[in-house]
């Protein structure tokens, strides 16, 4: 948290989708944190400890997000951490997400009012 707001990390390779969610999340009271690659993001998330992860599972390489969910948990992640996939809907038919670390998956393109309402309750 920082000046009484829950902060949000999310990563991403598409600058419309950063753009638009920043807009969409920061005018419900959040601070958003971007960066546009699993690097990137990694070191963000040094810097700022994040209450809130959205991550993209396919950026500059196919399991880019798969991958960086990994080194979180290395460094002793908390926050809960949401898949953003492009893959297809039954992506969450044949994979265990919570294996991977993930708290949950939003497909794309993400349904805002889902996304501001998982987020409320999972933050609360």
């Amino acid at each position: 948290m920082q000046d009484g707001k829950y902060v949000i990390l999310t990563i991403d390779d598409d600058p419309d989708f950063l753009q638009a969610i920043h807009l969409f999340l920061e005018a419900n009271g959040y601070i958003i944190i971007e960066a546009k690659s699993a690097e990137d993001g990694l070191k963000v998330y040094k810097k700022t400890k994040p209450d809130l992860i959205l991550v993209d599972l396919m950026m500059e390489e196919i399991d880019a997000g798969a991958n960086l969910i990994k080194e979180f948990k290395l460094l002793g992640n908390k926050a809960p951490i949401y898949l953003l996939s492009s893959a297809g809907d039954g992506m969450t038919d044949n994979i265990d997400y919570t294996q991977l670390g993930f708290s949950g998956v939003f497909q794309k393109p993400v349904k805002i009012e889902r996304l501001l309402s998982i987020i409320k309750a999972k933050l609360k």
